[in-house]
């Protein structure tokens, strides 16, 4: 990881994105328990459904969807979901993914900023979105701005982001307390990686040396809330959860009866890995 002080200007770094993206995809095909999923397997962590409340029915939009796994927990609890992704090669991959595990799903191919174009403005219920999407947008105030003309008056977003503690946290730990190698607190900056690693999947690694380099921004939990509020939302609830839907760290425990999550603390104290908010669009106020 580098702090890019000579970064090449925004388009030039999400079109890298977008690159390393596509990418990654035949990388994650080969892992993410696709299998557990094409028989039946849930992905959506039980504090999910029990925030989110009854979907059935529900229009929903999910917003950078990746290869659509959670897009198919929402169908499968009988939501009208459409889903949207910058990366090409993604979209064809969930398209495929769908069609495995019969369920009908309206898959877009384009940019989170553009999405009430590509949706329709109104058009929503609710709005998911989330782990591992906000560090690939620079601009939040813009992405607020777009989930708020997705929904429909008294419509709501649910997103579940990674903790900015677990992201600060290094790949490589101490036996005893905690070290950082990425900051907690926004920044502002795009911070450089160019050794084509990823975090799913066989190999975990990007060979095309054009595809290997991407670029994030770090966003803290008052960005985001205040990115939100600044859209017209009013947040109803905001929680830090110890658990994660990517097993970074060896010593992170499984939770008992629902695979795909995983338990984290240190030296025995519970420490938040993910954060959800469920933010209610409320255009009146």
């Amino acid at each position: 990881m580098a702090k890019d002080s000579q970064a090449p200007d925004q388009p030039a770094m999400l079109a890298a994105n977008r690159a390393n993206w596509d990418a990654r995809v035949p990388i994650h095909l080969t892992g993410y328990d696709l299998a557990s999923l094409r028989s039946g397997g849930a992905r959506l962590a039980p504090f999910e459904l029990a925030e989110m409340g009854p979907i059935a029915g529900r229009r929903i939009a999910h917003l950078q969807c990746h290869l659509g796994t959670d897009t198919i927990d929402l169908a499968r609890r009988d939501a009208v979901v459409r889903a949207l992704d910058f990366s090409e090669a993604a979209v064809h991959a969930a398209r495929e993914l769908a069609v495995d595990c019969a369920v009908d799903i309206e898959y877009v191919h384009g940019d989170v900023y553009d999405s009430v174009e590509l949706l329709g403005a109104g058009s929503t219920d609710i709005v998911y979105t989330g782990k591992g999407s906000l560090c690939w947008l620079p601009d939040l105030a813009q992405w607020a701005q777009a989930a708020a003309g997705l929904l429909r008056p008294g419509g709501f977003l649910y997103l579940v982001e990674f903790h900015p503690l677990f992201i600060a946290a290094a790949d490589a730990q101490p036996g005893a307390g905690l070290s950082t190698d990425f900051p907690y607190l926004s920044t502002g900056t795009a911070f450089r990686f160019d050794d084509g690693g990823t975090y799913e999947g066989e190999g975990r690694r990007i060979v095309d040396p054009a595809s290997a380099v991407s670029f994030e921004w770090s966003h803290d939990l008052g960005e985001v809330v205040s990115a939100l509020a600044a859209a017209g939302f009013r947040i109803r609830t905001l929680t830090e959860h110890a658990l994660s839907p990517w097993q970074r760290w060896p010593e992170q425990q499984a939770l008992e009866g629902h695979s795909g999550w995983w338990h984290w603390e240190r030296e025995g104290f519970p420490l938040p890995a993910v954060y959800s908010v469920r933010a209610e669009w409320d255009p009146i106020h």
